[in-house]
């Protein structure tokens, strides 16, 4: 789904029917390799990474490596070198709970002159010295930020996982509002990373999720709850709800698939979010419910987060404020998984221009 960030959707200050965008419909299916690339056409596309890394010393933290695409409502047949006519944004974080701090940073750009672009044929992604490639079977991340950097192998240890029907993923109760969208979880990670003056090298795992689209979101939604989570047993889980002004789920849906390779499709009736405790931003005095039970099928588990301070404030590049961070899943206590929740539109509704 994700996921996200849709909240770039944003940048389009001109109407949306000004410049047509296709529809994800019904019967459209993620084709690989093929689709590992940019979908130009498209109004929205995101590269999301987050996972969980382990310094030599046995330190836990999380990590975010984003880059999103958006083409922008405008019409595309001025001829200038600097016309916008794709727009790429980047986020990155580390969650560092020994330090009590998210290391955030974020990028913005036109696709032109060489500052920024999305390669069609393969994931190759790079907005300045921030990149996300191919390289032989995996990923190369790279983000050198302001106070802090990563440098990250990304490796895949199993199939992409494609989400609802084929990668059709719906969004809501009209077929039209929908992405096309796959994940590539258990990821293992190796690298490096730098916060201040400290450097490690990191192991860990990772989840990466590739979706576009042009109407993520319809007008009775406000904002979502996404959840992906590498199994400890070799599984993966992903699952969402899109929320009404209510709080009050207007869909749901999600994939499970077991260590031995068996998939279940989740509908909007079997997926449950239920909120627990809450946390507030001293910076933006936004609330957010960092902790959750999660009901996907017959299968019931808690979320606990790494730590409560995972809120990225993107207003400069996505003018949204959100909260993305590293989560343990866990049985009667006892853990069966780690990885990322997300939390949208609990601000104020996300509008997706």
């Amino acid at each position: 789904m994700r996921r996200a960030l849709a909240l770039f959707l944003m940048l389009a200050v001109a109407r949306a029917d000004v410049l047509p965008y296709p529809d994800v419909r019904p019967g459209d299916r993620v084709v690989l390799p093929a689709d590992a690339g940019a979908h130009p056409d498209f109004r929205t596309e995101w590269w999301y990474v987050t996972g969980w890394l382990a310094t030599a010393a046995g330190e836990p933290l999380g990590f975010q490596v984003t880059f999103f695409r958006t083409r922008p409502s405008q019409e595309t047949g001025n001829p200038s070198a600097f016309a916008a006519t794709q727009v790429l944004i980047a986020h990155a974080a580390i969650s560092d709970p020994k330090r009590g701090r998210l290391w955030h940073d974020q990028r913005i750009a036109r696709a032109v002159m060489g500052l920024a672009s999305a390669a069609t044929e393969r994931t190759e992604v790079h907005l300045r010295d921030w990149s996300l490639t191919e390289r032989g079977t995996g990923f190369a991340a790279k983000v050198a930020a302001d106070e802090f950097s990563l440098a990250l192998s990304l490796e895949p240890t199993q199939a992409a996982l494609l989400n609802g029907g084929s990668g059709y993923s719906q969004k809501g109760p009209a077929p039209t509002s929908a992405s096309l969208y796959y994940s590539l979880p258990q990821l293992k990670v190796t690298g490096s990373i730098v916060r201040g003056a400290a450097r490690d090298a990191v192991t860990g795992s990772a989840w990466l999720d590739h979706e576009w689209s042009s109407a993520y979101l319809d007008d009775a939604a406000t904002g979502w709850d996404w959840v992906g989570i590498n199994l400890d047993d070799g599984g993966a889980l992903m699952a969402f709800r899109i929320r009404d002004a209510g709080g009050r789920a207007r869909w749901a849906g999600g994939t499970l698939r077991s260590a031995a390779g068996d998939l279940r499709v989740l509908t909007p009736d079997a997926v449950r979010f239920s909120p627990g405790r809450r946390w507030r931003s001293p910076r933006t005095g936004v609330e957010y419910p960092v902790e959750w039970r999660l009901a996907v099928g017959d299968l019931s588990l808690s979320l606990a987060p790494l730590m409560d301070d995972q809120e990225s404030d993107s207003r400069p590049t996505t003018g949204a404020v959100y909260w993305e961070g590293a989560v343990e899943a866990r049985i009667e206590g006892r853990r069966i998984g780690r990885g990322y929740l997300e939390l949208t539109g609990y601000g104020e509704r996300l509008r997706l221009r």
